[in-house]
């Protein structure tokens, strides 16, 4: 079902994970995609080569959201590509899990760079360039919710995210332009599996009504809605997406 047919729509950190996951959904809806990376090309041009062999039209692009000069020349060659961007889809951050007595000053430059200056430096770029009538979609986490010993600085981060998705949602509703956010809970990619024992992974599965972790296409389907036309009167809400975790 074709509900983004027209719709070019840029998506950060899509070279794996639930960011090429929400790729791939976008464009089996009918979508155009940029897959933005930071320095896995190969993993990058997978995704896309996956979209244009099931018929989609993606492209890789270069940048590290957390340089605001990488982005802008993203935006531009986006642009010069397909001629507009409707829709930005914001997924790339990092996880950096210490005690906060642990945490150094680069841990905490590091997470905030990535996870909030990246979303700072695209929405600044969309607040121009994105399309009339366009959608934001931010990420930030299901670990808000929650307090979890080492989640500090990465939980701070994401709520800095939540914060600037509500008022932004302000700054360009005259345009037309929906702004969200959604809060993943555990989801099987490396991000989160990463040095963690099995056990760990089925306890935080037990906190779910469904007794399960999250996949990547669990959140790609609630990424796609909100791109659509169908949620345009939804803004300046934080979208659960943990099972009932929290």
């Amino acid at each position: 079902m074709n509900t983004l047919s027209e719709k070019v729509i840029l998506v950060t950190g899509a070279s794996r994970g639930i960011g090429a996951a929400v790729a791939q959904k976008l464009a089996l809806a009918g979508a155009k995609v940029i897959v933005n990376y930071a320095g896995g090309k190969e993993a990058a041009d997978q995704t896309v080569n996956l979209i244009t062999q099931n018929g989609g039209d993606a492209i890789a692009l270069q940048a590290d959201v957390s340089k605001a000069n990488e982005v802008a020349a993203m935006f531009d060659a986006a642009i010069t590509h397909y001629g507009k961007i409707d829709v930005l889809v914001n997924n790339a951050g990092i996880m950096i899990t210490k005690l906060l007595k642990d945490t150094t000053d680069e841990d905490f430059t590091r997470q905030f760079d990535i996870n909030v200056r990246g979303t700072f430096n695209t929405m600044r770029e969309a607040a121009t360039k994105l399309a009339d009538n366009g959608s934001i979609i931010n990420f930030s986490s299901t670990t808000t919710r929650v307090m979890m010993p080492t989640y500090g600085t990465y939980v701070a981060s994401k709520a800095a995210v939540e914060q600037l998705t509500r008022v932004f949602s302000k700054e360009v509703g005259a345009r037309g332009i929906n702004v969200n956010s959604v809060s993943p809970g555990p989801t099987n990619t490396e991000l989160f599996t990463k040095g963690k024992p099995q056990e760990v992974i089925d306890r935080l599965a037990s906190l779910s009504a469904f007794n399960r972790i999250g996949e990547p296409e669990d959140i790609a389907k609630i990424v796609v809605f909100l791109a659509s036309d169908d949620a345009k009167w939804i803004s300046a809400q934080n979208i659960g997406a943990n099972g009932a975790m929290a």
